[in-house]
């Protein structure tokens, strides 16, 4: 088993389509600075879903997984920071997708850790 085989990457990587589309629609003047924070936090998550299932030991893949999951609140707050900055509008889909991949996240991590 790779890590594409696991659906927490799966998501994550449709995560990263929703974040990119997502700052497309945001003020071109926030390009190197939110737009920016954004689109690196978003390929956090899958990267390091991925770096981790392939350090051959449990602890660092949990290990790695904690960093995805602290990519994740990042990418939530700067989501959060556009609404209040009023940016953009509410994106339920990108805003669902988010706590689904924290929810996968967290219970894989519960799992490895048992």
């Amino acid at each position: 088993m790779t890590h594409k085989d696991l659906i927490v990457w799966k998501k994550s990587m449709e995560l990263v389509v929703l974040v990119y589309k997502f700052v497309s629609r945001l003020p071109k003047n926030e390009q190197f600075g939110i737009v920016s924070q954004m689109q690196r936090a978003a390929v956090s998550v899958p990267s390091n879903i991925a770096e981790g299932a392939s350090r051959g030991s449990r602890k660092d893949f949990v290990r790695f997984l904690y960093i995805s999951q602290g990519s994740l609140s990042e990418l939530n707050t700067q989501y959060q920071i556009c609404l209040m900055l009023k940016f953009c509008n509410p994106d339920p889909v990108l805003y669902d997708r988010l706590d689904h991949v924290s929810k996968l996240l967290m219970n894989l991590i519960k799992s490895l850790k048992t």
